[in-house]
């Protein structure tokens, strides 16, 4: 394949009314919210591609061979650029048949426009600020490792935790953003190993959407697609479930 070192343009990705299709809410949500005029995108037959070029990570949504069709443009015109990405289900498998890709993680990208229904222990949840930074951080060490995104993160704009009765920290949850686009993400929800099951992380999760939607019209989340405890509560919150992804690496030889 020809590179070029002319890589088009966003306004190429929004030609196609992909973005108002049923599997496209990522492009939606983590691209149409805004629109800059100068980020790198790729559009072809059935699917958009565009580039978080800070981090190398190239998004696509639409069908999957078109997708991974774009994903070889994308790096091959911009070689050592595109380190990582996210598509449709089987994107992973089609680009592998010509790139190195490694580390191939199943999600699905959820979202919702509509508040839950009120969660009874809601009204335990209290908003956390700056000074609670060390104790999420140690509860979110011991409860929850492999946390998405922690305190003092430039993404979050806010931190949400559940108290038991002394006072101790035993759930707690952030509202983060989509890196690309600024939109509402609800991340890093984490419940006390020892009192898992008891509605406390139901009640932090309908709170924080319920947050978001009510200032920002909508709230989206990403769910690892063999998590079945957090499917089921996903769903009862009223979270589309139209968009399995997976993410990898390109791995440079």
């Amino acid at each position: 394949m020809q590179a070029t070192t002319l890589p088009p343009r966003t306004a190429d990705l929004f030609t196609q009314g992909l973005e108002t299709q049923t599997g496209s809410a990522l492009l939606r949500f983590g691209a149409a919210r805004p629109r800059p005029a100068g980020r790198i995108g790729w559009s072809g037959d059935g699917a958009v591609a565009w580039l978080d070029e800070p981090r190398g990570h190239l998004w696509s949504v639409g069908e999957p061979t078109a997708a991974a069709g774009l994903a070889l443009r994308a790096a091959h015109q911009l070689p050592g650029s595109v380190r990582e990405f996210t598509g449709p289900r089987g994107t992973d498998v089609l680009l592998g048949r010509h790139l190195a890709v490694a580390d191939p993680v199943a999600w699905v990208f959820r979202w919702t426009l509509d508040e839950p229904p009120l969660h009874p222990a809601e009204e335990r949840v209290t908003e956390l600020d700056e000074t609670h930074h060390g104790e999420l951080l140690a509860f979110l060490g011991e409860h929850s490792p492999a946390h998405s995104t922690g305190p003092g993160s430039s993404d979050v704009t806010l931190w949400a935790g559940i108290r038991d009765a002394d006072g101790r920290l035993v759930a707690c949850g952030a509202m983060s953003s989509l890196r690309d686009s600024g939109a509402p993400l609800m991340a890093s929800v984490a419940t006390d190993a020892a009192l898992r099951g008891q509605g406390l992380g139901a009640a932090l999760t309908s709170w924080l959407t319920r947050y978001a939607v009510r200032r920002y019209g909508f709230c989206t989340l990403w769910q690892l697609a063999d998590n079945t405890p957090a499917d089921r509560l996903y769903t009862r919150l009223g979270y589309r479930n139209e968009d399995p992804c997976v993410a990898a690496r390109i791995v440079t030889r």
